[in-house]
């Protein structure tokens, strides 16, 4: 794993990562990719060009932008700054992280199938079997950290492989080259949701990856005030037909909703590297309590994907699930019984939040495949937020006596 603490300033030009910033460090890209002052007013932030419709010098005849659903100028700045922090040539932003995975999955036809994880996002889950099924795609969920298992789902009509890493609840890593090469091996697209990671962290297409999905609305905005997502891409075709459906379909974000998106991504190393510092901390301490069965998170090395995430991540990210010793109305007192934490779906803001997902977040996905998938009643998830640590331990100290 890449030990930030380790790197020294700009000048140093081994650090700098070439790819697509000019060669600046992801903290400077975060600030500057994609972004110059106001061409008319000098304004150092991109404006919010609150506008539906552009003026044309003739018909057809216009200066970049014609109607916003198809670009504005406030997107234009956040798709590049999105695709500078992936390190890809191409981005598009979304109304929401959903809008981001729908769009890939219009880019398949009736009949294909895909191959995707069996702890996903329960989103995720929703949209493939009770929306896309609906359109004769079908979908296998299989063990991803299992390659062998991927490869016997793999048919000749598969055309995509659905990758997160890591996983919605259970936080299992997986290895983005090696799923890639399966999918290209049969002719199919790879795509990764890099939501939990964020680029900070996990840059996919440097593995292979085609498609980079995210959910602005969580790390990327990180202040719980707006909902978007992106794709990011580096081939210029798949671009233009990602582009193609995400002007059809419109689900397209705001300016405002760009503007502040843009406002997060300035912040995101440092808010990153806290996260990762508390939740780092938090898993250890839970690790060792009495009234937790199991701890998942990347970052101990009892977890079995700990040694893949120290090579493919450059930290082990802020989100982690705990088990507790109890019955799944002893976990949901558990959650419901917090102060620091907050009862709330989402996650990736600054302020700490607990769910259960068996009740929240999972709860579309039947009790059978979730439990087959190892999403127990009592799994707890949580967002690490940038409050001090002492505290968190002292509230969930405090939920679980009330609780268990």
């Amino acid at each position: 794993m890449n030990d930030r603490s380790d790197e020294t300033d700009g000048s140093d030009a081994e650090n700098a990562r070439d790819d697509g910033t000019n060669g600046v460090h992801i903290e400077t890209a975060a600030i500057h990719a994609g972004q110059e002052p106001d061409g008319a007013t000098g304004a150092l932030m991109t404006p919010i060009y609150a506008n539906s419709t552009y003026e044309q010098d003739g018909p057809g005849d216009h200066r970049g932008y014609e109607y916003s659903r198809t670009g504005n100028p406030t997107r234009t700045d956040l798709e590049a700054n999105l695709a500078a922090l992936e390190g890809g040539a191409f981005g598009r932003a979304f109304s929401s992280g959903m809008g981001s995975i729908n769009t890939v999955l219009n880019l398949l036809e009736a009949g294909d199938h895909v191959v995707t994880g069996d702890d996903v996002y329960g989103g995720t889950h929703r949209i493939f079997t009770q929306v896309y099924e609906e359109y004769d795609l079908s979908f296998d969920f299989v063990d991803t950290t299992d390659h062998g298992a991927v490869r016997d789902a793999v048919r000749d009509d598969t055309a995509l492989v659905w990758v997160e890493t890591p996983t919605n609840p259970l936080m299992r890593v997986n290895d983005i080259g090696a799923l890639a090469d399966i999918a290209h091996e049969h002719g199919a697209l790879c795509a990764v949701d890099n939501t939990f990671a964020t680029p900070y962290l996990q840059r996919p297409l440097e593995r292979g990856a085609d498609i980079v999905s995210h959910s602005l609305t969580k790390y990327l905005g990180g202040h719980s005030d707006v909902v978007g997502g992106a794709l990011v891409t580096d081939d210029a075709e798949l671009d233009e037909r990602l582009g193609f459906y995400q002007n059809s379909v419109g689900a397209t974000p705001s300016p405002f909703d760009c503007f502040l998106v843009l406002r997060g991504t300035k912040t995101l190393p440092v808010r990153m590297d806290r996260h990762c510092e508390n939740a780092s901390e938090l898993a250890r301490w839970l690790e060792g309590h009495d009234a937790v069965d199991r701890v998942y998170y990347p970052g101990l090395e009892s977890h079995p994907q700990h040694d893949l995430a120290a090579d493919q991540m450059d930290g082990f990210g802020g989100m982690l699930s705990f088990e507790v010793d109890g019955t799944l109305s002893q976990a949901s007192d558990v959650v419901s019984n917090t102060e620091v934490f907050t009862l709330a779906e989402s996650l990736g803001g600054v302020e700490s939040l607990i769910e259960q997902p068996a009740a929240m977040t999972h709860a579309a996905i039947p009790r059978e495949e979730r439990v087959a998938a190892g999403l127990s009643d009592g799994l707890v998830r949580v967002s690490v937020g940038v409050e001090h640590v002492d505290d968190m331990k002292a509230d969930l100290d405090a939920a679980f006596d009330d609780a268990l």
